[in-house]
């Protein structure tokens, strides 16, 4: 029975994919709160996103993965007394906040299993100097794990699987942890998630030898500036769990005037990954900002004989006047 989970769970896509047992996003750079909870807050903004991805299309039982995030900061709404050029005395609001929340809603369907939760995360922000920010973030998740064995075939009817509770379902908890460094050139994020490897469940007893693994995610940037609106910036993202070796995504993204991106990313196990975008915002609705990004996974294997490719697409909405709250934001 161990086994049979270790074949459903992995064979079908680890010669291909990164384990697989957590969502797999291509943009992860314009929403890097979704692979850690520190981001949660850090740019100032009130943000909403939503992601869609069908993994392999037109592969049978292919990976497809849906998420709708929320995050934002709390700041002061204090005042400070400060007397100007005429030794009158004024108000000056002090905007300042170190704590952000944040949280998500995903399904992730992954073959014959299906997993529906959330997240919700808090974050702490300082300032380590004047341009650099040092958060830290911990986030509680939950989410249901089925099986869907009525596209299984037994030659036994009286297959344990049949009945056990991972047909119908168990709810389990977990927690994520993170930390994020942000500067106007830089940034570089740790994250680590399942940290309890799903040795806690809720309800039913579960499958005794159900457990998930730990995930690792270690990534940074640097933004090249120039004189003519452009920037060019190299990433890095290096992945890893507890069963499989790491893998890596190294990117390339070409900026102009911060409103338009377009970049290239390989992906060390085989795939070439394109993705394009762009910041919408509307001079007469102030304060709000969207965005649209689209990206395309070509997988440099066999498998991309029998499937259309990999598409993802992502819409953000943003709310807040970046001007009045800090120094500089990160740019998504």
């Amino acid at each position: 029975m161990k086994r049979l989970i270790y074949l459903l769970l992995f064979i079908p896509f680890a010669q291909i994919s990164f384990a697989q047992q957590l969502p797999i996003y291509s943009q992860y750079l314009y929403n890097k709160f979704l692979i850690n909870p520190a981001i949660a807050g850090s740019d100032g903004f009130t943000s909403f996103s939503l992601t869609a991805r069908e993994q392999w299309i037109g592969y049978s039982g292919a990976p497809r993965t849906y998420s709708l995030s929320w995050q934002t900061r709390l700041l002061k709404q204090s005042y400070r007394l400060k007397e100007n050029i005429f030794n009158r005395t004024t108000y000056r609001p002090k905007t300042d906040g170190k704590i952000g929340f944040g949280g998500y809603i995903f399904s992730d369907i992954n073959g014959h299993v299906h997993r529906t939760g959330f997240q919700a995360s808090y974050s702490y922000h300082t300032w380590l100097q004047d341009y650099t920010q040092l958060s830290f973030g911990l986030a509680l998740t939950g989410y249901h794990f089925v099986l869907n064995v009525n596209e299984m075939s037994f030659e036994d009817p009286g297959e344990p699987w049949l009945n056990n509770e991972l047909r119908r379902g168990i709810f389990v908890p977990d927690a994520d942890f993170g930390v994020f460094i942000l500067n106007p050139r830089y940034n570089i994020g740790f994250s680590a998630q399942q940290l309890f490897g799903a040795s806690a469940k809720i309800g039913d007893k579960g499958y005794r030898n159900f457990s998930m693994d730990r995930h690792y995610y270690l990534f940074g940037a640097y933004s090249f500036y120039s004189k003519v609106r452009v920037e060019l910036e190299p990433s890095f993202l290096l992945k890893m769990s507890e069963q499989l070796r790491p893998q890596a995504d190294i990117a390339f993204t070409y900026y102009y005037d911060r409103s338009y991106w377009a970049g290239i990313t390989y992906r060390t196990g085989g795939a070439l990954i394109a993705n394009t975008g762009m910041r919408y915002k509307n001079s007469r609705v102030k304060m709000i900002t969207m965005f649209f990004g689209y990206s395309f996974d070509f997988t440099i294997n066999e498998i991309q004989r029998a499937t259309y490719g990999t598409h993802e697409l992502t819409i953000a909405v943003k709310f807040g006047d970046s001007a009045k709250r800090f120094r500089w934001l990160d740019r998504y």
